[in-house]
């Protein structure tokens, strides 16, 4: 006896009965809430609830808020209101005082006194303060940018977190009605085997089938509350949208995203303040005002005067070099990852566009599959009534029947996910 017919003859003495309640206890799982579906053999449990009234773009607000990366968006608005001071400056550095005092009196001791205070002030370069403006300025756009990508970056988890639990509920749902099948037959198998009708082996059979899909059931229950927690820390909400379909956005491109906006702000910032590090790579003229007592030797009285120098640094090629180096590296470095994400945006461009195309087009197939497996399975239930098709049959039709149902559900979640994807990818937030 082969291991096929050892293992379905055995069932197709039952499977006439069990083929008929199929329908009906999907029908009646389709019912059941998830929470419900998931409260038998799992410890853990997280629960969400179903709020109608909340939208999507409110949970993403909230996952935003609490996001980690909050703190480092701070510490930049800290950076931009410090350049912002020091581009309105009145000075481009510091003043300073100088005080210089002379005395004989260690000598030669002939009463020669002098006392000098300086004001050290240091002049604007030209176009100095211009470019500390521009810096402020981009230092400013690229913090916006930067807050604007990533809202979009956790757009994207929330994008997959919502969608997962959506993945993880069908698969419940599908593993729950296995199970009901399979009790289902349990039974009837474990009815006509103490009626004599089946042998002993069979009832085993069924049992341990019953046990392999209720293993299915508990892995489901498991994979939802990983998705629904995951869901929980990254929003910190109890509460789920009843809805978050998207519609598939009209923009074609990337340009428009915000993580792609921001490696372009990134750029320009590195340019500006590269275009502020050649002109600060020179030392500031200084100009230091003095007033000055001083008494001669042998004098009595004191000469009070006031003078001004003017302190102009030329040369200085050689310290200015590694300046204009260090800003050479900084705009390197900004083109290399403006350059790395559009690599990144333009593959997961291509991906978005064929994973799109490519779900809906199985969508039909998987419909048409579905379709034309309920309608085999009425009738070879029909044909198993009449006596002109055997159990085994039967049972390959059902089995067949519900792989089509799967695969139907699963492909129209996953047309709503790869709309999902595609957004996430032009940088349409929801």
């Amino acid at each position: 006896m082969t291991i096929f017919s050892r293992f379905c003859l055995p069932l197709a003495g039952i499977a006439c009965f069990a083929g008929m309640t199929v329908t009906a206890a999907q029908e009646q799982m389709e019912t059941l809430p998830p929470a419900a579906q998931a409260s038998h053999h799992v410890d853990h449990f997280d629960e969400l609830v179903v709020n109608p009234g909340l939208q999507l773009s409110e949970v993403l607000e909230k996952a935003y808020a609490r996001t980690p990366m909050q703190a480092s968006l701070q510490s930049r608005d800290v950076m931009v209101a410090a350049r912002n001071r020091v581009a309105n400056a009145l000075l481009p550095s510091a003043p300073a005082v100088n005080l210089i005092h002379q005395n004989d009196a260690i000598g030669s001791g002939r009463g020669e006194r002098d006392w000098q205070a300086e004001l050290e002030l240091p002049v604007w370069l030209p176009k100095q303060r211009d470019n500390r403006m521009k810096v402020a300025e981009a230092i400013q756009a690229s913090a916006g940018a930067s807050r604007q990508s990533l809202k979009l970056q956790v757009a994207g988890q929330l994008r997959e977190a919502v969608w997962n639990i959506a993945v993880n509920e069908n698969n419940l749902s599908l593993a729950f009605n296995k199970l009901q099948v399979a009790k289902k037959l349990q039974s009837d198998v474990d009815k006509r085997y103490r009626a004599g009708e089946l042998a002993k082996t069979d009832a085993m059979l069924a049992e341990q089938e019953t046990l392999r899909v209720e293993k299915e059931k508990v892995r489901a229950e498991a994979e939802l509350m990983h998705a629904r927690h995951r869901y929980y820390v990254l929003t910190g909400l109890r509460e789920l949208p009843a809805d978050y379909a998207e519609k598939q956005s009209v923009l074609e491109d990337y340009s428009q995203s915000p993580i792609w906006l921001e490696a372009q702000s990134k750029v320009g910032l590195a340019e500006t303040e590269r275009d502020l590090a050649q002109v600060e790579s020179h030392e500031n003229m200084r100009v230091l005002l003095n007033v000055r007592s001083s008494k001669g030797a042998f004098d009595t009285t004191n000469n009070d005067s006031v003078g001004v120098h003017v302190r102009v640094p030329f040369g200085g090629e050689a310290s200015a070099a590694p300046v204009r180096a260090a800003a050479e590296v900084v705009v390197g470095n900004a083109l290399t990852e403006r350059e790395a994400m559009r690599f990144e945006l333009e593959a997961a461009m291509h991906e978005a566009e064929h994973n799109l195309s490519v779900s809906q087009a199985e969508l039909v197939i998987a419909a048409k599959q579905h379709e034309i497996a309920a309608e085999s399975l009425a009738l070879a239930q029909k044909a198993f009534q009449l006596g002109e098709t055997d159990l085994v049959s039967l049972l390959r039709v059902q089995a067949q029947s519900f792989e089509a149902e799967r695969a139907f559900t699963t492909r129209q979640i996953q047309v709503q996910w790869d709309i999902a994807r595609y957004n996430q990818t032009v940088g349409v937030l929801p």
